[in-house]
């Protein structure tokens, strides 16, 4: 357990050393206007403000004593002096962290902290740190309150979720190739890729943390194509640079829509329904613009793609 807690309090200054050790090997064969260096210094604020300042004012007590709480009260008791234990507690905090990232992508309440996370235009390792200031405020430790319950300690369980991110930062590198046969347990960078593509046909995959076997056991799992190149970002893409337009401005929209809402449905929809999701007449949630784009012919090498196909459930504007 000591050696792991030495990991996490070197991996501060590991993750930024190498995403800028990437940028400038990058901008050094592409060329250094290809590299999104005003990106990444907007990850780099949000990363430092989140670790720091954010951790003090806005701290887990309240959601660390809900886990204890369950641990209290929890239905067995897991070997942690035996390897089975550990065993079970990482796949215990994988299977948790699957439905936190569905839930991240398919809930707006939750989409709108997430959404910043999607927002870089580029991916690259500056990307992976970039998750958003709310995160502590939306309830996203909720999901993992089945793993106290069950006998798995809480402090074991956040170390793990810890490890699990840390895990991620080099799966959102575009340089990496397909790993062969770990592409069928493993969310690698080929499966992340698809995961931050916003083309219609990669939306909403890929929810995996280490493992991706959820993905395949729960159907949600889709493979990178030779055939048709990630385009990464939001499909309406972020062009502002403004740190803080990019971190409110999907909380800006859902208050926008809640106050037009004019029936509890539609309030509680604009909430919980997926992004995209409108109370009256079609949306733009993943099914309907599939459904829309499997009625439209298609397109000829020669003519462009229809207009349709640049918006997405991952427009919140």
């Amino acid at each position: 357990m000591s050696v792991l807690f030495l990991i996490l309090k070197i991996s501060v200054t590991v993750v930024l050393v190498a995403s800028i050790a990437e940028a400038l090997v990058l901008s050094w064969r592409q060329g250094w206007r290809s590299y999104d260096w005003k990106a990444a210094g907007i990850s780099v604020v949000d990363f430092l403000v989140r670790e720091y300042p954010l951790r003090w004012l806005l701290p887990l007590a309240f959601w660390t004593g809900a886990m204890d709480w369950f641990y209290a009260h929890r239905l067995f008791t897991l070997p942690m002096d035996h390897w089975s234990g550990w065993v079970a507690c990482f796949i215990g905090q994988e299977f948790c962290y699957y439905w936190y990232h569905r839930a991240a992508h398919r809930v707006r309440w939750f989409w709108c902290t997430h959404a910043i996370h999607h927002s870089p235009n580029q991916l690259n390792l500056s990307a992976a740190y970039r998750f958003g200031w709310t995160g502590r405020l939306t309830g996203t430790l909720l999901f993992f309150m089945l793993a106290p319950l069950l006998g798995m300690p809480p402090k074991v369980i956040l170390l793990m979720l810890t490890l699990n991110l840390l895990y991620q930062f080099w799966i959102h590198a575009t340089w990496i190739p397909r790993l062969g046969p770990l592409e069928w347990f493993l969310n690698t960078p080929s499966a992340h890729r698809v995961h931050h593509a916003s083309n219609i046909e990669y939306l909403d995959g890929n929810y995996g943390g280490v493992l991706i076997v959820f993905d395949r056991l729960f159907g949600t799992y889709i493979p990178e194509r030779a055939d048709l190149p990630c385009r990464y970002g939001l499909v309406k893409p972020v062009t502002s640079y403004n740190l803080f337009e990019i971190e409110f401005m999907h909380w800006r929209a859902l208050l926008r829509d809640l106050r037009s809402a004019r029936s509890v449905r539609a309030f509680a929809g604009y909430i919980f329904k997926p992004p995209g999701w409108q109370p009256d007449g079609p949306g733009e949630t993943t099914e309907e613009l599939r459904q829309r784009a499997a009625l439209q012919p298609a397109s000829s090498p020669q003519s462009p793609a229809p207009a349709f196909t640049h918006i997405t459930s991952k427009e919140l504007s």
